[in-house]
């Protein structure tokens, strides 16, 4: 069970605050842990280097930096081939387990069909992980565990950010293949932003992103082939002041993909967040046009992991706030299919984590150790 990994995988994630804060611009690295837990590697039966090819590798300290010069920080330790955080919090596949999932569990999303659920079947080439299926427990205590206190540490942070500032930004960074699968696809362009096709952010804040990443000599796309995944249609509200973008950085630009070293490139395009982290404090100052109206497709009821769809309204006042509503995604669906279990506010899950602090920064990352339930 999980609660044998506490040495290897606490603290699961950490949050580097600025002493003070220049803008409520949050730079997100939910792919890029590293911290493999000895059992784990016991039950794949693929190599670690396979493994590791899921990883959003150095994305963390592409953007940690940032926390020196005023923008916080959010980083995951554990990888996401063991948890991904990126998901609906129960995606899982029925083929993965020896007995049988919650009545909650979203089974059908095409991410499950992939093998890319909560807890991923395969890794990105499509390698299976494990030899022998997993005890379905063993998936919920991971949830459970790390999971929800991730998103409960991420909305606390975003509300935080609200209070301060009255609005906050979420810039979800992951790192992205610089080929697809197939060999015969074509190279990716050097940054792919998502933002769900024009609902989790006002456009002018994806337009002056590409026009930032432009200017500084990278090639851009937008939502293809990455629209943006479950943080970024989750949290992503610009009619209640939580504009998400996510930004796919391609790692041909700033790693070796065959070694999975920093290349050449890395402290530049390092630099260049920076470059970004300013023009998106500059773009936050300006009231933005209105939003289309937020959709989702997902058909999960989040409210059955208490994960809340809505920002405290009441503090977005101002900025980035758009002219049309929000739907309200866990009020269509919470409580229609029995079994839920239900939870009220921004909750993820029963107990909230400990908070450890470091002392090897002006201010200490706010490090976060397993609880046990």
């Amino acid at each position: 069970m999980i609660d044998e990994f506490d040495d290897a995988i606490s603290p699961p994630f950490e949050i580097h605050e600025p002493e003070t804060w220049r803008a409520p611009i949050i730079f997100n690295s939910p792919h890029s842990g590293s911290v493999y837990p000895a059992e784990f590697l016991a039950a794949t039966r693929i190599d670690h280097d396979a493994l590791r090819r899921s990883e959003d590798s150095f994305m963390d300290e592409i953007v940690g930096h940032l926390a020196d010069e005023g923008f916080p920080v959010m980083r995951v330790h554990f990888p996401r081939c063991y948890v991904d955080v990126n998901r609906e919090p129960y995606e899982l596949d029925p083929r993965m387990f020896d007995d049988r999932l919650p009545s909650f569990a979203n089974t059908r999303s095409m991410r499950v069909a992939g093998g890319l659920g909560t807890i991923p079947r395969v890794v990105g080439d499509g390698q299976e992980i494990y030899r022998e299926r997993l005890a379905v427990d063993e998936a919920l205590a991971r949830i459970d565990l790390l999971y929800k206190p991730y998103h409960r540490a991420l909305r606390r942070l975003a509300t935080k950010a609200q209070q301060m500032f009255g609005y906050a930004i979420v810039a979800d960074c992951h790192s992205m293949p610089s080929i697809g699968v197939s060999r015969e696809d074509k190279r990716r362009p050097d940054v792919v932003l998502g933002d769900r096709y024009g609902t989790s952010c006002a456009g002018m804040l994806a337009d002056a992103v590409e026009e930032t990443f432009a200017a500084l000599g990278y090639s851009v796309g937008r939502n293809k082939p990455y629209a943006g995944g479950f943080i970024t249609e989750h949290y992503g509200n610009p009619a209640s002041g939580l504009p998400t973008i996510q930004i796919e950085l391609n790692r041909a630009i700033y790693m070796d993909e065959r070694r999975r070293e920093r290349g050449p490139q890395f402290r530049k395009v390092a630099a260049d967040f920076s470059a970004l982290a300013e023009a998106l404090r500059r773009c936050a100052s300006i009231p933005p046009a209105p939003s289309r109206r937020r959709r989702s497709n997902s058909g999960l009821p989040f409210e059955a992991a208490g994960l809340s769809a809505r920002s405290p309204g009441s503090l977005m006042r101002g900025a980035w706030v758009g002219a049309t509503g929000a739907t309200d995604i866990a009020g269509k669906h919470a409580g229609k299919k029995k079994g839920h279990p239900q939870a009220s506010g921004l909750s993820l899950g029963r107990k909230r984590p400990r908070r450890a602090a470091t002392a090897h920064r002006a201010i200490a990352p706010h490090q976060y150790a397993l609880q046990r339930n």
